[in-house]
């Protein structure tokens, strides 16, 4: 009980300083005029256009809500969309506590209101991820081959603000490394509990089973081409919902496509590093605006970078937050073992 505890502890509030210490070094990283000039870019800015990029992030959530009945309907499980809808946004607002906490909590919701099995819903919400990383691989690619030398130049850029070090003959041992000790001690653990517990070995193998079952879902869904147009909205959706507030500073509104491509896939990498992207996602998106600023405004352009990546960050975070406060209201608790609703059409 105290290990649990303690590791629950660990990946809530390790997280949360981490965001907090970048939001100071966002702040702490900038001068006096930089100040100025971030201060005077969030009065001034026209916030239309960061209105309109919540509908286009309200619009994303729809269809990915509605993209999920295409992996559900395969295993037998036909949920209603609002049903769907609200365990998917509750499960983002668990990932402001906990990261990567969202995922099984969307999958409890589920079976809290429709009686999925957490197994075969949180397997299709793995296909869904991996679908998500080869569109998100897809812009990666093509953000690539337009602008390469102006993202690894923000990449290296990025690396040296958030403390990480480059290779040099002292040999030292920087964030990556870190990174990749951390994740091979957990794989080392799991691997030795693995083979020496069989009580773990036979739920991990039954709950992997399970998982596959999610996963294989998304080769027998009846209708492939409305999962693939769901797939696109939601991808444009996000994009747009990223550029769109670029025109909310006058100065930001002209900066090349490239670069609102790099700060896109910058802030979406930068995410997964806080809970819901404190401290890092309007850090890395500063870094990436200010890159294309700095020409035109020498002076101004660490302060307008920082101020762009805040309004984008508190506009996602906002709505984010309010709408899974109110599916936290809504989503209903009564499914039973002796309610077969799920296996009846309700869309």
């Amino acid at each position: 009980m105290l290990k649990k505890t303690t590791l629950t502890l660990v990946k809530t509030v390790l997280p949360l300083l981490i965001g907090i210490y970048l939001f100071w070094l966002f702040f702490s990283s900038m001068s006096e005029e930089h100040i100025s000039s971030f201060k005077k870019a969030l009065r001034e800015a026209n916030y239309f256009w960061v209105f309109l990029a919540m509908i286009l992030e309200f619009i994303s959530l729809w269809a990915r809500a509605a993209r999920w009945k295409y992996m559900l309907e395969p295993m037998g499980y036909s949920t209603p969309w609002k049903h769907r809808y609200h365990a998917m946004m509750i499960g983002y607002l668990v990932n402001y506590t906990i990261p990567r906490a969202g995922e099984p909590t969307r999958s409890a919701m589920l079976f809290r209101s429709d009686g999925v099995p957490f197994g075969k819903s949180f397997g299709t919400i793995l296909a869904e991820r991996a679908v998500d990383v080869l569109m998100l691989g897809l812009i990666v690619g093509i953000t690539m081959l337009i602008g390469y030398d102006d993202l690894m130049a923000i990449l290296n850029e990025i690396e040296t603000q958030l403390g990480g070090s480059k290779t040099d003959a002292t040999g030292g041992i920087g964030i990556k490394q870190i990174i990749y000790i951390v994740i091979a001690c957990l794989v080392i653990a799991v691997t030795l509990v693995y083979f020496l517990s069989k009580k773990f070995r036979e739920k991990l193998t039954k709950f992997i089973k399970e998982i596959l079952n999610g996963v294989f879902a998304i080769f027998k869904t009846k209708n492939p081409g409305g999962f693939i147009l769901y797939t696109f909205v939601i991808w444009i959706c996000w994009v747009l919902m990223f550029i769109i507030p670029f025109y909310a500073l006058k100065e930001t509104s002209n900066v090349a496509f490239t670069g609102m491509l790099i700060g896109f896939v910058v802030g979406t990498l930068g995410m997964s590093f806080t809970n819901g992207g404190i401290g890092v996602y309007p850090l890395v998106v500063g870094l990436v605006v200010s890159f294309y600023l700095k020409a035109d405004y020498p002076t101004e352009a660490r302060g307008l970078g920082n101020a762009l990546g805040m309004i984008i960050w508190l506009g996602n975070t906002f709505i984010m937050i309010l709408l899974g406060l109110i599916s936290l209201a809504l989503l209903p608790k009564n499914y039973s073992n002796n309610d077969d609703t799920t296996r009846e059409s309700t869309e």
